[in-house]
């Protein structure tokens, strides 16, 4: 299946029990709660979903969930990235079986390949799928950038269809916007940069924020889709404080921690993430009001703990 990335497509966090589990029946409800939303597609075992503390088992058995919820209304962007090609082909290959409809694969972490070394892993990662791959371009967290010059080399592999662009770096999204194919899929990487890579031509963001606000997020992108950037300005203008107090500390700890205030989730993380410091705590409950987003209506209070 050749899907075309676009759209807003939702980095979704991954609920946990007390006990430090996956919660499953909350995997299931937070992806149709995206799906009802009217997101385009749906990203599971990300950064948002703290992929580098789920076990490879984990992973599958999330995107396992997410697929048989989603059944068929939206595709399935799964993360399966790493810094072992080995072991990164490895879930490649589990998570098409669980039915991802294609994969995320960020750069190779900690080992900060060269610009040909990330070439070849993920030339061998495309080879041993059939799936489309998004590349993930995110080098505050990898140390390792996807230069233009090596991106151009790596669209020329017929199953890399795009990158989630999240270097934060505008320049380098306005080359990348400039010189890839038409058919290539620049995703904005950053919510408070999706008007801009819009704008530029790309085709829509994997958001954090609409965890929280997944129909205010699609209608943003469907307003600069069409061409209504005076829309698109106003939506971005009000999510804004938002997108910001959601990295207010590391991802996903904010977003997670207002999930729980809207009553969505039971607020647990897997060490070494922990629960948002009080200040941070109240502010992100200031953003929730400000924005218009209040807990839903017998939802109980949702309490803090590390797993």
């Amino acid at each position: 299946m050749q899907t075309r990335w676009a759209g807003c497509g939702t980095a979704l966090v991954t609920p946990f029990t007390a006990s430090g589990a996956v919660d499953e029946a909350a995997v299931r409800r937070l992806a149709r709660r995206q799906i009802d939303g009217g997101v385009h597609f749906l990203v599971p075992c990300g950064t948002t979903g703290e992929s580098p503390t789920l076990s490879h088992a984990e992973k599958v058995r999330v995107v396992e969930l997410v697929v048989d919820e989603a059944g068929g209304a939206v595709p399935v962007l799964a993360g399966a990235g790493g810094y072992d090609t080995r072991a990164a082909i490895d879930l490649v290959r589990d998570l098409a079986r669980a039915g991802a409809t294609g994969i995320l694969s960020v750069t190779p972490y900690y080992n900060k390949p060269t610009p040909e070394g990330l070439f070849r892993h993920y030339t061998a990662i495309a080879n041993s799928t059939d799936l489309p791959i998004v590349l993930y371009n995110v080098p505050g967290r990898t140390a390792c950038n996807i230069a233009p010059a090596t991106l151009l080399r790596l669209v020329e592999i017929a199953n890399i269809v795009g990158v989630k662009e999240a270097s934060g770096d505008l320049g380098q999204i306005c080359e990348i916007c400039r010189t890839v194919p038409d058919d290539f899929c620049v995703l904005s990487g950053d919510d408070a940069f999706t008007l801009a890579v819009m704008a530029l031509g790309g085709t829509g963001v994997i958001s954090v924020t609409s965890n929280e606000a997944p129909d205010a997020m699609a209608a943003l992108v469907d307003q600069a889709a069409a061409g209504d950037f005076t829309a698109a300005r106003a939506t971005h203008e009000r999510l804004l404080p938002l997108m910001q107090v959601n990295f207010v500390e590391s991802n996903p700890i904010p977003v997670k921690a207002a999930m729980a205030e809207l009553g969505l989730l039971d607020l647990h993380y897997r060490l070494p993430m922990a629960p948002p410091a009080p200040a941070a705590r109240a502010r992100i409950a200031e953003v929730l009001a400000a924005t218009g987003l209040s807990r839903a209506a017998g939802s109980p209070a949702r309490q803090a703990s590390p797993a």
